[in-house]
């Protein structure tokens, strides 16, 4: 195993390990506020002082965007926090426990861990290396996932849901629902018309983004013939990868390691983040799949230990190049022009949006800005929910959500499709209990029948436990991480 799991907190699948077993409910109540001079106790549930160290620690593991941690976000960080430990205290007062035998169990069933249909463990030690896990810790948090979802099956079982509650939730998805579209792409393309002042001003506005960032590295394959020469995964390979491992932790340069362990590297090697050198040809002893790894190195710690499609990589950032676009190349060009048009699409749908808000853009404005535009209006039949032969599934979730009557806009994500629809009629539809498709919808009902009991439970959680959160300390980690 790995003795260092120095960069688990950095790693994608820490974050998503750490909270992989979502709480169906939220922490309500933010419970008391104490004030005191120690700092070191961030929360205290019923005696039992949780230290502001751990919250940190969870902080750090928290799976959150890329973004500043702003004050809603750390709210809903203390609050997870609050409710993991509430969970936490749970399980440990009605001694709910899983015994090795089925940890085991779950482990070997895992198929991140077979090959084949046979448990691995060279696989299982791959995936620890892999991910900087360590066994304990790895099989600790399986644990209590485990526990946590006995929890959540305990309080669920028994539900029956009416038959009242099944029919409206199989109207939800298979009612027919007749709409009329506007695309607003069409609208978009009479009011387009980008001069080359317009060109230049965005260039000199967005240099950063039009340029070419090279890395410089030096690389070493292990493998356990280069390491141990064997050609087999054993306990001796393992132990090799820990201490290089520890070595890289200890500051030592892939010179070093390269002489102590006898292995030889690439000369140096120029790549982008999709593994392109400056002559746009892909490095053929380099897996172009490495690239986006090398560029999240970090340059104060050059050195990484890392593994791709079951073979180990150790890289070394020698340097970093930038080299920025000129305006008159076509590609920057044409991606200047598409930004514009982006932009004008979201500046367009920001307009209607504000004006169906303000109730100011009803089904006469959208037949006057067809006759206007001189764009055609759509006539769609949606049979159901899941009726995505016209437009994305996106589309018509958001369509289902909207009022008969009424005029609303509809959009994807990344607003490659975007229109105007009115919803001209709704016909709605029941279930009979005789029909092959009520069980699914019955099981549908109950879920959701759980998820409020969830959040009954949640309050439940917050009248047996008294919670004291010990604002000084809360305002000390807010004022130092944000």
């Amino acid at each position: 195993m790995l003795k260092s799991i120095r960069k688990f907190s950095d790693t994608i699948f820490a974050k998503i390990f750490l909270f992989i077993v979502a709480i169906p409910f939220i922490f309500w109540g933010m419970g008391n506020l104490f004030q005191t001079g120690n700092l070191n106790t961030i929360v205290k549930i019923d005696k039992e002082k949780i230290s502001t160290k751990e919250f940190i620690n969870y902080i750090n593991n928290y799976p959150m965007p890329e973004q500043k941690l702003d004050s809603k976000l750390f709210d809903e960080i203390l609050n997870n926090f609050i409710v993991t430990k509430l969970i936490s205290k749970e399980i440990e007062n009605l001694d709910i426990k899983l015994s090795d035998v089925s940890l085991k169990k779950i482990i070997k069933n895992q198929k991140a861990f077979k090959k084949g249909n046979t448990f691995s463990r060279v696989e299982y030690e791959k995936f620890l290396i892999s991910n900087s896990l360590n066994v304990v810790s790895f099989e600790a948090n399986l644990a209590n996932q485990e526990k946590k979802k006995q929890l959540l099956e305990f309080i669920g079982r028994g539900i029956v849901p009416p038959n009242f509650l099944v029919n409206i939730n199989f109207n939800k998805i298979n009612q027919k629902r007749n709409v009329h579209l506007i695309n607003l792409n069409d609208v978009l393309k009479q009011e387009i018309n980008f001069s080359e002042k317009d060109i230049k001003l965005y260039f000199n506005q967005n240099k950063e983004n039009y340029k070419d960032t090279y890395k410089s590295i030096k690389f070493a394959e292990l493998d356990p013939k280069n390491l141990t020469d064997k050609n087999e995964f054993n306990d001796l390979f393992f132990k090799k990868i820990d201490e290089i491992d520890d070595l890289i932790v200890e500051g030592e340069s892939l010179d070093f390691i390269l002489q102590k362990y006898n292995l030889i590297s690439s000369d140096f090697i120029t790549l982008n983040d999709t593994g392109k050198n400056k002559s746009s040809t892909i490095n053929d002893n380099f897996p172009a799949g490495l690239a986006k790894k090398v560029f999240e190195i970090n340059e104060a710690e050059p050195s990484i230990l890392t593994i791709y499609e079951d073979k180990y990589f150790l890289i070394e950032l020698i340097s970093t190049e930038v080299i920025y676009k000129k305006i008159k190349d076509t590609s920057v060009k044409k991606d200047i022009i598409n930004n514009l048009k982006k932009n004008a699409k979201r500046k367009l749908i920001s307009n209607f949006i504000d004006k169906i808000n303000k109730n100011n853009f009803q089904q006469k404005d959208f037949n006057e800005l067809s006759k206007e535009k001189n764009v055609i209006i759509k006539k769609v039949k949606l049979e159901n929910l899941n009726d995505n032969k016209v437009l994305k599934e996106e589309l018509v979730n958001q369509i289902y959500s909207i009022p008969e009557k009424k005029v609303f806009l509809v959009a994807d994500i990344l607003l490659q499709e975007s229109y105007l629809v009115f919803i001209e009629n709704v016909e709605n539809k029941s279930i009979s209990q005789s029909s092959e498709d009520y069980k699914k919808y019955h099981n549908l009902s109950k879920a959701k029948i759980k998820s409020d009991l969830f959040n009954t439970y949640n309050s439940y959680l917050n009248q047996k436990y008294k919670i004291d959160i010990n604002y000084n300390a809360l305002d000390n980690v807010k004022s130092n991480i944000q």
